[in-house]
């Protein structure tokens, strides 16, 4: 099975450990990323420049009706929803769930109603739930569950979340995450 698309949740902590996992990927990662991070509105810029010092793959932020490319990272821009329509991102502007704008949970639960077993997500620290539910819709349609282990995030509750909430495929030390993800893109398009 051939994966298309990664999506990645995170909050506090979030940074570092995006960073770290994206420090991991080889250049020729062949999925596209898609990522929500927790943060203000305020802050733009600066989250995609800290990312792309840690990343071999281009780091942009995601434009309503902008094509979903293999080897590139697409963060949500603060303040918006990112969801996935086949083969696109669309921006949202919704009221909050779960307290954030943008929300995990919506960009998982469609990203799964548009790639199906086709799909990987991740969860990575944070301080609520945000994801659990959108992971579990993932599993359900037949994607990959993937976590950090809850011991070595800087905030444990948003990856014990997701583990509750599903029967995940894998929880692993964040370090081990990127590689993990490089060995099923990778052997699975080969």
């Amino acid at each position: 099975m051939k994966f298309e698309l990664v999506v990645i949740g995170a909050s506090w902590g979030g940074v570092h450990a995006l960073q770290t996992l994206f420090e991991s990927l080889p250049s020729d990662f062949p999925a596209a990323i898609a990522v929500v991070k927790h943060r203000d509105r305020g802050q733009g810029e600066e989250l995609m420049t800290a990312l792309q010092r840690h990343s071999r793959l281009p780091v942009a932020e995601a434009e309503d009706k902008g094509s979903i490319r293999g080897g590139s990272i697409c963060l949500a821009p603060p303040d918006y929803h990112l969801l996935i329509e086949p083969g696109r991102f669309a921006l949202s502007i919704e009221a909050p769930l779960n307290h954030a704008r943008p929300a995990v949970d919506i960009l998982f639960q469609s990203a799964a109603d548009s790639y199906g077993e086709k799909l990987i997500g991740v969860i990575l620290t944070g301080l609520n739930d945000d994801g659990a539910q959108g992971l579990a819709r993932i599993k359900k349609l037949g994607g990959l569950a993937v976590v950090q282990d809850p011991a070595t995030a800087e905030k444990g509750m948003m990856p014990a979340a997701a583990i509750h909430a599903t029967e995940v495929d894998a929880v692993l030390p964040l370090g081990e995450i990127g590689p993990y993800l490089a060995h099923c893109c990778i052997a699975a398009s080969a």
